[in-house]
C-alpha cells in the first residue's frame, strides 16, 4: 500500500487527540474504519506506530519518527492547496466562505454582510465541530469561521490563523420545561436540578466535558442522555430532560430559558480567519458579526 496524504493526516489526528474514537470523529469517519486504516498503514511500514491502552493511544518510537516527517509534508500540502485556492478565488471574483457553529446571530450576520459587501458572493457552512471548521479555514476551504470554545476545553487552533475574540465569556443558561418547579425562578441553582435527567450533544467539541465538569463540581451525578439539541428541546418541552443552552436561545411557550446561579459554565466566542485574508474585509466581517450578536441581547 502506498502512503497518501490522507493516511498522514489520520496518523497526526490520532497523535493529537490521543484517541482513535476522537480522531475518527475529527476525520469524519467511523472508529472501525480508522482502526482498519491504521492497521494497514502499520503493516505497510512494518511496525507498530501507536501503543494502545485504556488511557488512549501514544506514539511508539517508530510512530514519533513517522510523525516528525509527516507533519511538515502535511503543512506543505496545506500551503499548496491554500495558495492555489486563493489564486483561483481571485480569478473568479470576490467571495466570502463562512463556517459557523450554531448561533442565532448567523441570519442577521449574513444579512448585514450582504448589504455591506454587495459584490461579494457569500456562502455558509454549518458544523457542530469547531475544530473541524478551524481545520477547513487553515486548509483554505473556508475564509472565516465563527466558533464556540467551551470553558476548560481549548480548541486546537492551527498555526497561522488570525483569531479575534467576539465575547471573552458567555455564561451558558439552562432550558427547562415550562412547568418545571424551578421554571419560576429568575436564576436556577444546579442543586434544584439534581433529580433531572440531562441531555448533551457529545459531537459538539468540548460540550460533554464542560457539562460533566460543571455537574461534578456541583456534586451532582445525574442521568445523562446523549443526542442532538433539536431533539433535546423537544424532550425538554415534554419534561423528559433539561439541558444547557446559549443565553440567546429563543424561549417557547412550552419551555423557558434561565441563567444558572454562579454562571458555572461559559464559552468563548471566536472569529478565525485564514492566513492572507484582507484586513479591511475581516474588519467588516467582525464588525457585522458583533452587531448581529449585540442585537440578540
Amino acid at each position: 500500500m502506498d502512503l497518501e496524504v490522507r493516511h498522514l493526516r489520520a496518523l497526526c489526528a490520532i497523535a493529537d487527540t490521543g484517541s482513535l474514537h476522537r480522531a475518527a470523529r475529527e476525520l469524519g469517519m467511523s472508529q472501525p474504519s480508522l482502526t482498519t486504516q491504521l492497521r494497514r498503514i502499520e503493516n505497510s511500514l512494518g511496525g507498530q506506530l501507536f501503543s494502545r491502552a485504556r488511557t488512549g493511544c501514544r506514539p511508539t518510537p517508530l510512530g514519533r519518527t513517522v510523525l516528525s516527517r509527516a507533519r511538515p509534508l502535511i503543512d506543505e500540502m496545506r500551503s499548496l492547496v491554500t495558495e492555489a485556492k486563493t489564486a483561483a478565488a481571485r480569478a473568479a471574483g470576490p467571495r466570502l466562505r463562512i463556517g459557523a457553529t450554531a448561533s442565532r446571530a448567523i441570519p442577521g450576520w449574513l444579512r448585514r454582510l450582504r448589504t455591506r459587501l454587495p459584490d461579494t458572493e457569500t456562502s455558509l457552512r454549518m458544523d457542530v465541530s469547531a475544530n473541524a471548521l478551524l481545520r477547513l479555514v487553515a486548509s483554505g476551504q473556508l475564509d472565516v469561521a465563527f466558533v464556540h470554545e467551551v470553558e476548560g476545553c481549548p480548541l486546537r487552533v492551527p498555526d497561522g490563523l488570525e483569531v479575534r475574540v467576539l465575547v471573552e465569556r458567555e455564561p451558558q443558561s439552562v432550558t427547562l420545561p415550562a412547568d418545571h418547579p424551578a421554571a419560576g425562578d429568575p436564576v436556577v441553582k444546579l442543586a434544584d436540578l439534581a433529580t433531572d435527567q440531562w441531555m448533551v450533544d457529545p459531537t459538539v467539541d468540548g460540550e460533554w466535558d464542560g457539562m460533566r465538569r460543571m455537574l461534578r463540581e456541583a456534586g451532582l451525578n445525574p442521568r445523562v442522555l446523549h443526542g442532538d439539541y433539536l431533539t433535546a428541546f423537544a424532550l425538554v418541552a415534554s419534561g423528559e430532560v433539561v439541558t444547557v443552552c446559549q443565553p440567546t436561545t429563543r424561549p417557547r411557550p412550552d419551555l423557558v430559558i434561565r441563567p444558572l446561579h454562579g454562571d458555572p459554565l461559559g464559552v468563548r466566542l471566536l472569529l478565525a480567519a485564514r492566513p492572507g485574508t484582507d484586513g479591511a474585509e475581516l474588519d467588516v466581517v467582525y464588525e457585522e458579526l458583533a452587531t448581529a450578536y449585540g442585537e440578540l441581547l
